[in-house]
């Protein structure tokens, strides 16, 4: 299996399926043998049975896992993640805010050994914004950067932590996720802070990018939340850090 393709999803009935036509289609123009896996985080809408309906090419496998309590966005990904097979595993958010062509610089990057994980980056000086975020969103975004670097030492070439097109060597992705913690929407900083104590290598490749307005998911709207789970991610790996010697 060359890529797997996670799609997390929460209560997306009504665009799921052009998700998963997307990345089917993507993975049978470029003769990728692939899997799909679409992770329903506990939906209450028909998020499962409209991916299961979803037109897939013959050669192209997709899974649907669904389970009925709502975990986070970060308890889907790892979900699928971990049941990963491919060589090469991505996550891409619902929407298809990010043509799923814009992969194949980060799979080249992965292919040709520049990095171990390949973020897509809107803030890239060669990505193409189509439609940006409000004004409010942008500047939440601002503070949520300057945050995360002051409080957890992320690194500052690291320009969009929190876009929804990642890709990794499969093995990584799935040693990283089952030790990722992070059920909500700081699972990506988890992730970064763990590859970057193991020694793995992050790069950074353009994307064309447009705003989903019908995203499940804001900062802007959850910022109590966010600010107390940075403080428990800092506790979890100032504990992993300690315990490190003896692993």
């Amino acid at each position: 299996m060359e890529l797997s393709i996670v799609i997390p999803a929460f209560e997306e009935g009504h665009k799921i399926a052009q998700d998963v036509s997307a990345a089917a289609a993507f993975l049978q123009t470029h003769a990728l043998r692939g899997e799909i896996l679409v992770v329903d985080d506990g939906s209450g809408d028909n998020t499962a049975e409209a991916a299961r309906r979803a037109t897939v090419p013959e050669g192209v496998t997709r899974r649907v896992i669904r389970y009925e309590a709502h975990r986070g966005k970060g308890y889907g990904v790892r979900t699928g993640m971990t049941q990963t097979t491919g060589r090469y595993a991505m996550f891409a958010d619902c929407g298809v805010c990010i043509p799923y062509d814009n992969a194949r610089v980060g799979l080249d990057l992965l292919r040709s050994g520049t990095c171990d994980i390949a973020h897509g980056s809107r803030r890239h000086a060669q990505s193409a914004v189509l439609r940006d975020q409000p004004w409010h969103r942008r500047l939440i975004s601002r503070t949520f950067k300057w945050t995360v670097r002051t409080m957890l030492g992320v690194p500052r070439e690291l320009t969009d932590t929190q876009c929804g097109f990642k890709l990794y060597r499969g093995d990584v992705a799935r040693e990283l996720y089952r030790q990722c913690t992070t059920d909500g929407f700081l699972f990506d900083i988890e992730i970064i802070l763990r590859a970057l104590r193991k020694g793995y290598r992050i790069g950074e490749f353009p994307v064309q990018w447009a705003c989903d307005r019908d995203s499940r998911l804001s900062v802007a709207r959850t910022p109590w939340p966010v600010l107390s789970e940075l403080r428990a991610l800092r506790r979890v790996m100032a504990e992993s850090d300690h315990r490190a010697p003896d692993t």
